[in-house]
């Protein structure tokens, strides 16, 4: 396959691709061999008619057809590795004309790809940096949840309050009809838990063991199973009993009936020391971006507008992907905000604008810098696989897929973000923002542009 790329305004280019008339043939023939499952020619069983047969009684530009619908995304794939381009947004396709037998097949796309980055400083950047430490309202949370998975319950002859815990059966209908889950027997629930839809909370608020309960609630939108969503269902709810939670009182005695501790001082120790490093893991984090985007900060990039809009298509498609796999559509989701999927992609262009500005810079000092990925660190970063195949069957699957120079390009950016964030100097981040705060004429001309001139000119 030969491919001329060709650079075009805004950050586009242009991509001639010729496929070799043998690749043209197979592809022909792959259709032609799918066409045949569904075809019965007298003489041979369903989906064992030769292609070349296929190819007669169908007609070869209908087989090629196919063909280019079937194989066009493959080579696409290929072109995009052997040109090296790393894509944003979906391609422009232009066939112009279909191959004769034995000829190769000319076509060519244009499609945005990401923008080029002018450096400024990108090591030894002085950039702010938490220094964590877990404040006694969080270690007391997590003492009060071990103490609630201690509790006790006992009966009480009294109505329902705010922290109570009431057994209850239910039976509810939608349009007269019982639904999915509108039957329960023996179900415990708690007051004041934000749990239960707020017209089962009114109801079973003030209820004593006993009580018959007719109650009226209108399911919300984005609600799951969706068909219920914006649904009103009746329900018949008997009270049964209501019991008072008693939650044990921290003492050396609770510490070590709650965990390997003997003490109550010890137990705090080891909840500050983990949520300690869960502080420092998220500090670490936080103090990488900021040194990619101190680094993005010096630098220059362009970003059309063009290719922010492709981005935040693409990182709604990836959302909604994410939320396909909970059971919610992109539509419900989008009820549930009470807005429209392109505000809601709009929403998502300043994201897009600082993903494609962090790339372009981590990709031009990949360039200065020489980085190269081995495939020890693609298998290293393919790890076992999502679905627990081996990294070396992993990466073989995306080589033949044209798919792994994805996953380079991605180490690759890594190990830029890598060197920008060892080679950065952390300082308290007090510091940090009193140093944002402080006046420079390019913060001048940011805020005002247009109206401060530098001396001299």
């Amino acid at each position: 396959m030969r491919t001329q790329v060709s650079e075009l305004p805004e950050s586009r280019v242009r991509v001639s691709v010729d496929v070799p008339a043998d690749d043209v043939r197979r592809g022909i023939e792959r259709a032609a061999r799918e066409l045949a499952k569904d075809m019965r020619v007298p003489g041979f069983r369903k989906g064992k008619v030769p292609p070349q047969l296929v190819i007669q009684r169908v007609g070869r530009e209908a087989v090629l057809q196919e063909a280019l619908r079937d194989s066009l995304p493959e080579w696409y794939e290929r072109a995009l590795t052997e040109a090296g381009l790393a894509t944003v947004g979906d391609p422009k396709l232009d066939v112009p004309e279909l191959p004769a037998e034995g000829e190769e097949l000319s076509f060519s796309f244009e499609v945005g790809v990401r923008p080029r980055a002018k450096l400024g400083a990108y090591k030894g950047l002085e950039v702010g940096k938490a220094e964590p430490e877990p404040p006694e309202e969080a270690v007391q949370a997590e003492l009060d949840h071990l103490r609630e998975a201690f509790a006790t319950l006992t009966a009480v002859d009294r109505p329902a309050a705010a922290g109570d815990m009431v057994l209850l059966d239910y039976e509810g209908t939608v349009d007269g009809e019982p639904f999915e889950g509108s039957t329960a027997r023996d179900l415990m629930v708690e007051l004041g838990s934000d749990a239960l839809l707020p017209e089962f909370e009114r109801a079973l608020s003030g209820a004593s063991a006993g009580d018959e309960l007719a109650v009226e609630v209108t399911f919300p939108e984005g609600y799951r199973p969706e068909e219920l969503a914006g649904k009103r269902a009746s329900f018949k709810v008997s009270v049964k009993e209501v019991r008072e939670k008693h939650l044990p009182e921290l003492s050396d005695e609770f510490a070590a009936e709650a965990s390997e501790f003997d003490t109550l001082a010890e137990l705090r120790d080891e909840i500050a020391t983990r949520l300690r490093a869960t502080l420092e893991r998220r500090a670490e984090a936080e103090f990488r971006q900021a040194a990619v985007d101190a680094a993005v900060e010096a630098a220059e990039v362009e970003v059309p507008k063009d290719l922010v809009h492709a981005r935040a298509h693409e990182l709604w498609e990836r959302f909604e992907r994410s939320l396909a796999a909970r059971g919610i559509s992109g539509d419900a989701y989008a009820r549930m905000q009470g807005k429209g999927r392109h505000e809601l992609i709009e929403e998502l262009e300043p994201e897009a604008e600082r993903g494609l500005k962090r790339e372009a810079v981590l990709a031009a000092i990949a360039d200065a810098e020489g980085i190269e990925v081995s495939d020890d660190e693609l298998l290293q970063a393919l790890g076992a696989g999502e679905d627990g195949g081996e990294p070396e069957r992993l990466l073989e699957r995306l080589r033949e897929r044209g798919r792994d120079a994805l996953l380079r390009d991605d180490v690759r950016l890594r190990k830029a973000a890598d060197l920008v964030a060892e080679s950065a100097k952390p300082i308290p981040l007090e510091r940090a923002a009193a140093r944002e705060r402080l006046w420079t004429p390019e913060k001048e001309r940011e805020e005002k542009p247009g109206l401060w001139t530098p001396p001299g000119r």
